[in-house]
């Protein structure tokens, strides 16, 4: 696969599932507040992968899953994701995301932090409504460890002092726990033994953490226009990520001290020496390699996964993780 084979091309085996889910957004989405029409009509249009919800979907058909609630959940998980979007790009100051204006920048941050705050109550109201435990405890789970992300990163912005393990729990407690969330859950509705539901949830989390390491490495090495945000935008915000990490234990004083700057005032005033730097030391080459290990080793988790369709798609996703530049 290769980097410029599209998500929509890998996600065919589901074209009619996704459009089933897109059109139960919407209709869960309608209320009778316009402006949360607005902003949820904006958001939906905004030209995201819906990948989390594609993984549900793509991990119930390989394990046989018929039960119309696979829709149902993967419009929980987008909207689960959607709020966090909203929240982060206020807590985040962002202006840009998939090349437009972000919600907050169009209507404000109070009004991002509400329909956020709407979006996640949604969820919940829509995640009773299949009448599964499991399936509450999961994604009940999931949210709550991904607030605590939240508030990781938050106190991880502009320490310089952040090593990689620091790092990657943030990775684990943001991202991958809702791609873990979104790949067990299509277990738990096939009732899927034991053994098969822990592999796809790892498979789901090493995914999620191979797209975030692949986000952090475009970071520094990706197009704006192509990737529809602004270049350097973690440097912007004071985010030590593992490209500004490497630096920090593996260039010269100078550089270093350069990076350490960087990180505990943000801007990108420094953005070329630091990015010489990050280039010089190999950073962007061992950010690509530890996504790369990771997307190895989710495809490895669902080797014993009966062959179909599907299961090609969850392997052609490892590949696309590390191949996308958006």
């Amino acid at each position: 696969m290769t980097a410029s084979t599209s998500p929509q091309n890998v996600l065919a085996a589901i074209a009619d599932d996704m459009r089933a889910v897109d059109q139960l957004i919407r209709h869960r989405l309608a209320s009778e507040v316009v402006l949360i029409n607005q902003i949820s009509e904006y958001i939906i249009n905004s030209g995201g992968k819906r990948l989390r919800p594609a993984l549900l979907l793509l991990v119930a058909g390989a394990l046989g899953v018929s039960s119309p609630h696979r829709f149902e959940l993967a419009a929980v998980i987008e909207f689960i994701h959607t709020s966090t979007l909203l929240h982060d790009d206020v807590v985040d100051e962002s202006d840009l995301r998939r090349g437009k204006q972000t919600a907050n920048a169009l209507f404000g941050n109070a009004a991002s932090v509400l329909v956020g705050d709407f979006l996640y109550s949604r969820s919940f109201e829509m995640m009773v409504s299949v009448d599964n435990m499991r399936v509450m405890q999961i994604l009940a789970r999931a949210t709550n460890v991904i607030a605590e992300g939240e508030v990781l990163q938050l106190l991880n912005m502009h320490d310089p002092d952040v090593d990689e393990a620091r790092y990657l729990q943030v990775i684990q407690y943001k991202t991958a726990t809702l791609f873990e969330a979104a790949t067990q859950l299509a277990a738990v509705l096939a009732n899927a033994d034991a053994q098969t539901e822990a592999a796809v949830r790892e498979y789901g989390g090493r995914l999620g953490t191979a797209f975030q390491l692949m986000d952090d490495w475009l970071d520094y090495a990706g197009d704006t226009d192509a990737m529809g945000k602004n270049a350097g935008d973690d440097l912007r915000e004071g985010k030590p990520t593992l490209p500004l990490i490497h630096v920090l234990q593996h260039g010269t004083d100078e550089e270093r001290a350069l990076v350490r700057e960087a990180i505990e005032n943000g801007g990108t005033d420094k953005f070329e020496p630091i990015l010489a730097a990050i280039t010089r030391t190999g950073a962007l080459d061992y950010t690509l390699a530890r996504a790369k290990e990771e997307a190895d080793a989710a495809a490895q988790t669902i080797s014993a996964l009966p062959s179909s369709q599907y299961k090609n798609s969850l392997l052609e996703l490892c590949s696309y993780s590390i191949a996308r530049r958006t």
